[in-house]
Order: structure tokens, then sequence, then C-alpha cells
């Protein structure tokens, strides 16, 4: 299926005046407004949300040494690492739970996160404010509107998740509003809320790959399942989570338990219908960038000629593996995980460290092999995911029924190795208690997105921490999370659920209040 790729050229990024809203010394007075004359204008400005802001906090591998700031809280667990930590910090800190002691140390993480959501929102809030006075089709209108009230939300969303309170901009900035003060996570959640509502009722029924990878109704749901799961409203996350289940999106199946299996299809294959969202890369436009070099240790460069840098910026700890059984899919070799491999063209071979598996699900086999170019498209959201959601909200409102069960069991049943039927596995769910199911569902949710940055997400909306038995495999138990210890041995504390506002913020904007825990100045 051809693409489409989203770009904005350097002129057009021009007709956005002063997109950080906390910006020192505007060049201007006026805002994006005032350049908004035309669809063509238009367009580009919401294609450019498509690229920047929350999603590429969320895909954008622009560093050999660390991944996406989306991977960082995952190593609030414990059960993550970066190899490089002693120059990347931020992943240190957060890994040992001391990011109180070191504010201004990471205060690149909470800028590069603050300024690029914040400068995505002005651009949406000029395209909300702009695009009913141009002069366009109703139908492209009404479609750029809800593309840009999406991406508004989504925005919001990061943000709320990363600092709790945050400043809740509705309008395009001006001199007035350079110095906003924070707004209670409650009332950023409703007006969030309220945008995917809107874009809900105007954008398409169809999935991402059909929609010419603009963004959808599913997508917009999917988010929205989302945003009720981290508020604990799982009536209204059941409403939402339905929608996308019973979309024309479907589970990438297994063709064999090995190379062509669901998940390895996942991690090679664009446009498959399980996939709710992603990030489109391209080798001649916006190429993937380090992402195909996370998949291995520091020695692969010894292996491979197309990357000068290799390194592990995300990795599991062996104990996290024990989330498995020995039995499941997911934990046998080049699924999500690998130990070995070797380069076909020179039969040279990288072995991982001891207790460092490398990561299977970043390799991009032609980037590595040959074009030194990833093309993988990275996925943000999957069906998958809707499945547990749904499972999940049914079971917290109605109990453990048959329809919970067999999404859950449906989930299982694609990792399961030894010939287990669905039905077999749905009736064994059936015997479990409201709570024992809940928590399969959460498990379930750690198994099968390892290395998509979900696992504290999940943390911080139960309020639970996932146990992982160091004895034996797949047991996972779940506790208080303020507390208790992580899988580094540290314990946590409050403070750890939201980063520091950065210090450059609080200086620029004496309106702000820094997060507790965290040093002012």
């Amino acid at each position: 299926m051809k693409k489409i790729l989203l770009i904005l050229s350097a002129c057009l990024l021009g007709m956005t005046s002063c997109n950080n809203f906390l910006d020192e010394n505007p060049k201007s007075d006026l805002t994006g407004v005032d350049y908004y004359k035309t669809e063509a204008q238009a367009t580009a400005n919401i294609n450019y949300l498509y690229r920047n802001g929350a999603p590429g906090r969320i895909s954008n591998a622009s560093s050999a040494y660390v991944g996406p700031k989306a991977s960082i809280t995952g190593m609030l667990t414990g059960y993550f690492s970066n190899s490089y930590e002693g120059q990347e910090v931020v992943c240190k800190y957060s890994r040992l739970l001391n990011r109180q002691d070191h504010t201004n140390e990471i205060s690149d993480t909470s800028d590069d996160i603050w300024d690029n959501c914040y400068a995505a929102i002005n651009v949406t809030n000029n395209a909300i404010a702009s695009i009913p006075g141009i002069s366009m089709d109703s139908n492209t209108a009404n479609q750029l509107m809800a593309e840009a009230k999406f991406f508004r939300a989504f925005n919001y969303f990061y943000l709320v998740k990363t600092f709790g309170d945050v400043p809740l901009l509705l309008e395009p900035t001006t001199l007035n509003n350079l110095f906003p003060k924070r707004e209670t996570a409650a009332k950023v959640y409703a007006q969030i809320e309220t945008d995917l509502k809107d874009a809900i009722n105007v954008l398409p029924a169809k999935t991402f790959a059909a929609n010419g990878h603009r963004i959808t109704k599913y997508v917009a749901a999917m988010v929205l399942t989302d945003v009720y799961f981290h508020q604990g409203d799982y009536a209204n996350a059941k409403t939402y989570a339905k929608i996308v289940v019973e979309s024309p999106h479907t589970l990438t199946t297994n063709t064999d338990l090995s190379a062509n299996s669901a998940y390895n299809k996942l991690r090679s294959t664009d446009d498959l219908d399980e996939v709710i969202y992603c990030q489109e890369f391209d080798a001649s436009i916006n190429n993937s960038s380090w992402w195909p070099t996370y998949a291995f240790s520091s020695s692969a460069t010894a292996v491979f000629g197309t990357f000068s840098i290799f390194e592990r910026v995300y990795g599991p700890i062996d104990r996290f593996l024990n989330v498995y059984n020995s039995k499941d899919l997911r934990i046998q070799p080049n699924q999500f995980f690998h130990w070995n491999y070797t380069n076909p063209n020179n039969n040279k071979t990288w072995t991982a460290p001891t207790g460092q598996a490398g990561c299977w699900y970043y390799y991009d086999e032609s980037a590595v092999l040959s074009t030194g170019k990833g093309t993988k498209d990275w996925n943000l959201y999957r069906l998958a995911e809707a499945y547990l959601d749904y499972a999940e909200s049914i079971a917290q409102t109605d109990g453990v029924t048959d329809e919970a069960a067999g999404y859950l069991a449906q989930i299982q049943a694609r990792a399961n190795t030894e010939g287990k039927t669905l039905s077999e596995i749905k009736a064994s769910l059936l015997t479990l208690s409201k709570q024992d199911f809940i928590e399969a569902c959460w498990t379930e949710r750690i198994r099968e997105f390892p290395l998509e940055f979900k696992i504290w997400d999940d943390c911080v909306r139960t309020m639970k921490f996932p146990v992982i038995s160091a004895s034996e495999k797949g047991k996972v138990s779940y506790v208080d999370l303020i507390g208790t210890q992580n899988a580094a041995g540290a314990t946590f504390k409050n403070t750890d659920l939201v980063f520091p506002i950065s210090l450059s913020e609080l200086q620029r904007n004496t309106n702000l209040v820094q997060n507790e825990g965290y040093a002012s100045k």
C-alpha cells in the first residue's frame, strides 16, 4: 500500500509564530491565526502535528544512546535499564528513584516534553480558531478540525501523565497569555475528553492504514479509552473500547510459531490490521533513525557495518523476563527478545551479555544488514491493547463474564504453544475471581507490550506494582505502588509519579509552581 508521508517545510513552520508559548523573546505579537489563509496552509500545519509533540516523544529515536522520551518512565520500575546510563543520567536517576535530587540534570527531558507538546498545542489552537474562516470544502474543514482536536487532546494527555497539573491553553498564543498558571489534572482531563468526543463524531470509521495514515474514529476512541482508564472510569472506558474492538481492525495471526508468528509480523510488517495508530517511517523522507540499533548491545558494532553505534537503551533485566512462563511464545528466541544473532553476510555472531537480552522487537533486517536506514513504522496502539482494555473494563464494572473472558483468551491463545484451544483457555479464565481476572489482564499487558513503553502508565493508573517472581516463571503478584521497592531496590514515593517542571520554565514563567519534591532553582 502506498503511504502518505506527512512533512512540513521550513517556510510553513514560520506560519506558527510564537508556537512556544514560553518564548522569552517572541519575534512578533501576531499569532498563527494571521497566517492561516488557505486550505493548503491549514493542511500543512495539521500535517506538522503527526510528527511533532506527543507522537514524537513516543516514537522519535533520535539518539543512539537513549530511546524516545516515553522509554524513560519504564526505568522507574527497575525492570528496564539503559546500558549508557552513565551519560544518560535521567535513565539512572529514574531507575534509582532519585530524580528529586537531580532536578537540574534531568531538565533537558522535562524541557523537551514541555516545549514540544506545547508547541504542538499552539498549532492546534491556531487551527481550531482559523479553519472555520477559511474557504474550503466543508468535509475537508471538518476533518482537519477533528484532527486538530485529536492532537490537542493527545498532547495534553501526554503532558498530564508526565507532569500532573499543567497550564490549559485553548486559544492561540498572544503576548497576553504567555505566562499561564497550572490547572488541575481533572480540568485538563475534562477538556481532553471533550476534544476526543468531538473528534470521534467526525473522523472516518476506517483503519489507520485504509485512511491514508490519517487519524480515524478508532484512533480517537482508543485514546479516549486510555484516558478513562487513567481516571479509573471503567464504565466509560468500556463504551469506547467496544467501539474499537468492533471496528474493522483484526488481530494479527500466527502463520507458524517461528519467523512467521504474529509478533514477528508486527515487528517487520507495516499496515497490519491490528495497528490502530502508528508513526510512519520511510527511507527517503523520514527514516526511523536509531531504532534498529536498540535491538543489540554495543558489541554488535563488530558484527555489522551499517551503524556506528549499538546500545541497549531500553533492555529488560532477567527478573522481568520471568513474567512469562517457559511455554509462552513471546519469550521464545526471536519473538520479542533474542540472545544470539549471526550476520548472514559475514557469519559473525553477536551474543547478548549475561543478563542483558537483546530486544528483537526493534530489529529491522534491511536496515541492520544493508541500508543503515530503518523503515518499519512504530506502533503506538494495537488492537491487542483494546481487547485487554475491554476485557478489564467489563470485569471492573460487571464482573467476569463470558465476553470478558473471550477477549482476554484471544490474547493468551495467540501466545500459547501447547495447543490449547480458545475455548479451553476461556473456560479456565471464567473460573477466576473478579480481582484475579483483573490482575490477569494487567499481567497480560506486561507480557504483550514489553517494549512499547506501557508498563509505568499501568503502574500509575492502578497504583499497583507488579512483583515478578524471581524463582517461579509466569508468577506475578500486585502490591501497593507507594512504599514498595522497585526491581532496583529503590522505594516508590508519591513524588515519583511525575517529572519535575523544568527549571528554565520556572524561570520564564513565575506563575508556575514546581512539583513537590523537586528543586525550584
